[in-house]
């Protein structure tokens, strides 16, 4: 397995089947920091379920059309990145991002999602990554735009979660307007 040093005592790694029960223990620990955002970790609540959501992004990987890797904080898994579509053919993908408390404010989430738009834009040639947030996701908007995301538009009260209708942000980068160094 490979593992990519994002900080010291952090690094990116590939979120596979066989850790659910760490990646359950995780969402566990995140749930009430995510949930509010996230619809899938809402999803993940017990052995099978977790697996069971693992195993759909190792199905996309296989189908080269999403991945997901996870971020360990001195050897503790507290967040996470992927890519929740990956269309070659497009050339376009959406990554997505989550943290538990834990792994917050330290700038792993944005060190991660750098590695993830080297690879999709130097790497695989894609064109555009997209990134889309609730409008009340204050700390996600400002990871979209620390690595240099522009705000493309607003869809009003397009999601619907825990009963609340809302407003979903789309982000977007182009292949040109990057730089790792952003």
């Amino acid at each position: 397995m490979f593992a990519v040093p994002l900080a010291e005592n952090a690094e990116l790694r590939p979120l596979e089947p066989w850790q659910a029960a760490e990646f359950l223990a995780h969402i566990d620990r995140a749930r009430a920091h995510t949930d509010p955002w996230i619809p899938w970790a809402t999803r993940s609540t017990d052995l099978a379920s977790a697996r069971a959501t693992l195993q759909r992004y190792a199905d996309q990987q296989a189908a080269d059309t999403g991945r997901i890797y996870g971020i360990w904080l001195d050897g503790t898994l507290v967040g996470g990145v992927m890519f929740v579509a990956f269309g070659v053919e497009s050339g376009n993908c959406e990554i997505g991002v989550w943290t538990e408390p834990a792994g917050a404010g330290r700038g792993l989430v944005t060190a991660a999602v750098r590695h993830l738009l080297d690879y999709a834009f130097v790497i695989r040639g894609l064109h555009r990554a997209e990134w889309w947030t609730t409008s009340d996701n204050a700390p996600s908007r400002a990871a979209a735009q620390r690595v240099g995301m522009k705000l493309d538009g607003v869809l009003r009260e397009f999601f619907l979660h825990n009963g609340v209708r809302h407003d979903m942000e789309v982000w977007s980068l182009l292949a040109a307007e990057w730089t790792s160094e952003a």
